[in-house]
């Protein structure tokens, strides 16, 4: 069966059209998905003759039925063809792709979403509240029963796969955040994540918040306040899952294959190891939406945006992973 897959392109002054040009190329032929790339059509054209990837790209209308790789702008008019990098115009257009990209998997005409990256500082500067797309994203499909899910692979092909109890807040506010249903809905969709990748095993761990996991609460009690009863609950519930565990052993042992999946209870806690062994293949998976979301595990790199250079394993992974998910 036929996959859709709906790309939204993210801030056009970013890498996102470059890496998802470059992306789609090197996927070409590798199976019949069609791709519907949502954003501005006149600068992915000129990309696509610049970068000399020739790809067949195809207005899409709707009554035309065939092409592999269509685009579609929501927009009234193009861009203008000269934007500042993080221009309010730019963020404003980011947003409008996302939202039309949702829209249309809530209405299955896609049966899934690939986002590019967009800058949140640029989004917030007019006036949007904006935590991340992640939020964003649940908030269009009525869930709060969401969260992420960040995936990568060393070059030996040993995988961490890691789902945040709390995403994008500062680290001050990290403990007022955690509760207890939190943590157990968290374990409920890592388990799930791993049935719907298909492993064999759903054998979640979960770090702890505090050094030590609190050494019993002496470091902090929030490992025996909150952690701990929100694993007993879902190992009642009938998880594989235990913790709260030390984080600074917990993702060595997770790397060496004895856990499926590790909850981790911030950000960066979470990342960084992740990003240690698979910075280039990283994926982030929202968990819990009604459709299929992944996205590249970087942002709009403006440092390296347009000099053509931009690695584009991260999008092809994403792309890669929801098709797997499509098809399952």
């Amino acid at each position: 069966m036929t996959r859709r897959i709906g790309i939204s392109l993210g801030d056009i002054t970013g890498i996102g059209p470059e890496v998802t040009l470059k992306a789609l190329a090197a996927e070409a032929g590798t199976d019949d998905s069609r791709y519907l790339l949502i954003g501005d059509e006149a600068r992915l054209r000129a990309l696509n003759e610049r970068l000399g990837l020739k790809l067949p790209l195809e207005t899409c209308r709707e009554s035309h039925a065939g092409g592999s790789f269509l685009v579609h702008n929501p927009l009234p008019e193009p861009l203008p063809s000269s934007l500042a990098q993080a221009s309010p115009v730019a963020a404003r257009a980011a947003l409008a792709w996302l939202t039309d990209g949702a829209q249309r998997c809530l209405r299955r005409e896609l049966d899934a979403l690939v986002t590019a990256p967009l800058n949140k500082e640029a989004v917030l500067r007019t006036q949007e509240k904006f935590i991340g797309q992640t939020e964003y994203l649940s908030q269009l499909a009525g869930t709060e029963r969401t969260a992420m899910m960040l995936l990568g692979e060393d070059d030996r092909g040993r995988a961490l796969r890691v789902a945040l109890a709390t995403t994008h807040i500062p680290l001050r506010d990290v403990a007022d955040q955690l509760s207890q249903s939190k943590i157990e809905l968290v374990i409920e969709l890592a388990a799930g994540a791993c049935r719907e990748l298909g492993l064999a095993r759903t054998r979640v761990a979960v770090c702890g918040l505090n050094p030590h996991a609190g050494e019993g609460g002496q470091l902090g009690a929030e490992d025996q306040r909150i952690i701990l009863p929100a694993v007993q609950a879902a190992q009642r519930r009938g998880f594989d899952v235990v913790g709260p565990l030390a984080a600074d052993t917990l993702f060595y042992r997770a790397y060496r294959g004895e856990y499926d999946a590790v909850v981790a209870m911030y950000h960066d806690q979470g990342l960084a190891p992740l990003k240690m062994i698979g910075f280039e293949t990283g994926v982030n998976w929202t968990l819990g939406l009604p459709f299929v979301r992944t996205s590249p595990d970087h942002g709009t790199a403006y440092d390296i945006a347009g000099q053509d250079k931009a690695d584009p394993s991260s999008m092809r992974a994403a792309i890669r992973l929801a098709r797997q998910l499509a098809r399952g």
